[in-house]
């Protein structure tokens, strides 16, 4: 066999495991995860560390393998649903995101819109005093209507005036940040924490140090509805009328309004939904993995959403498994600095570049293309 026979060989055993494309949503993010890996496992043994060390410590501390020892009330299990806690507030934002991109729009304002719904929340239900049972479902309901209400302007402004949505949503999380920092400073500040008041553990959607088997863990209320949301999307997306509109529109918009579909009502409906999503995210942070607001701060949750969208390929079942694997990275970073003797930082990088090869999954699709259409001539030219 000659050395061009060869490489081809070889190239197209490495793309065989991601030229089908019934299975490229899948097979491609995977393919950038495990290529995100072997970079930052590089960039590991250049600071003079064991990448294997490295990671096996933050799966560790993210509570997906046992840690040699443990403090009081403390185990595995307790690791592994403060990881829960941590990853529900993303998996709202990131369908937020994906919502929004299968309609063509980018909701760069998830964050804002976060505030806003976990602000209201806080001052309407948090400092009550209702009791539990009406208090966390009336929490749920209000970050729905705050944060779709602030997506619908949003889809609103773009279809009436043809207002960018990323400029939009960009002047309104610096709105929220500073119209919320002014009131909780003004209103409701700690003068301990210099953060807002803490909420009443009635209004909380995470049941903190709750003991079980004499262990204290954080139990997240809002994890279930978050997967079930998760597949409800799917649902609206694939089976269902308003979500073959949204996505026809945002698969070209044209084309879409020559098919008789209202391009205006789906805009505005995609961007309520997206926001409503994103609110949800505000409420199952700002008043369950936290209980108070800091002043002057937008979550990076509502950024880091848009990573784990790209590499989930905007699909809901896909988002869950994007944010588990980003919330790890995050979670487990801690753990990993404190045993491997790693900056806390190179978390980060890994994410960062998970993102970056995700980012080039079109890229991948057409390569793969490219050379299976020239298998294809070079078989048909050898018979």
């Amino acid at each position: 066999m000659s050395k061009d026979k060869k490489k081809k060989s070889l190239r197209y055993s490495l793309i065989r495991p991601i030229s089908n494309e019934k299975w490229q949503p899948i097979s491609i993010p995977f393919v950038s995860i495990i290529i995100s890996f072997i970079a930052a496992a590089i960039v590991i043994l250049l600071i003079g560390k064991n990448p294997l060390q490295a990671f096996y410590n933050l799966f560790q501390g993210a509570g997906i393998l046992p840690k040699p020892s443990y403090a009081g009330y403390k185990s595995m299990l307790t690791d592994f649903l403060s990881l829960l806690n941590a990853m529900t507030p993303l998996v709202f934002a990131s369908l937020a995101v994906a919502v929004a991109f299968r309609a063509g729009l980018f909701n760069i304002g998830v964050s804002g819109q976060m505030l806003v719904s976990g602000f209201l929340a806080t001052i309407i239900v948090g400092y009550s005093g209702l009791d539990a049972i009406i208090a966390k479902p009336l929490v749920l309901l209000i970050g729905m209507v705050a944060g779709g209400l602030m997506g619908g302007l949003v889809g609103w402004l773009k279809y009436k005036f043809n207002i960018n949505e990323v400029v939009t949503t960009i002047m309104l999380n610096y709105i929220a940040q500073y119209v919320i920092s002014f009131f909780i400073q003004m209103y409701y500040i700690d003068p301990v924490s210099r953060q807002s008041k803490y909420i009443s553990e009635a209004a909380r959607l995470t049941l903190v140090n709750v003991e079980i088997a004499n262990l204290k863990m954080d139990i997240p209320l809002g994890f279930i509805l978050a997967i079930i949301t998760a597949i409800l999307i799917k649902f609206v997306m694939d089976k269902t009328v308003v979500g073959f509109e949204i996505k026809a529109v945002g698969n070209n918009r044209n084309a879409a309004k020559y098919a008789g579909i209202k391009v205006g009502r789906n805009t505005v409906l995609a961007m309520v939904i997206s926001g409503g999503l994103a609110g949800l995210a505000g409420v199952t942070y700002y008043l369950g993995y936290f209980s108070s607001i800091q002043p002057k701060v937008l979550s990076s949750i509502g950024f880091d959403s848009i990573a784990v969208s790209l590499l989930g390929n905007s699909h809901p079942i896909g988002v869950i498994f994007s944010s588990f694997l980003v919330s790890i990275i995050d979670q487990g970073s801690t753990y990993m600095s404190s045993q491997a003797g790693i900056r806390q930082e190179i978390s980060s990088v890994i994410i960062g570049l998970i993102l970056l090869f995700s980012a080039c999954g079109a890229y991948l699709k057409h390569k793969v293309s490219r050379l299976k259409e020239k298998e294809v001539d070079q078989k048909e030219s050898e018979s």
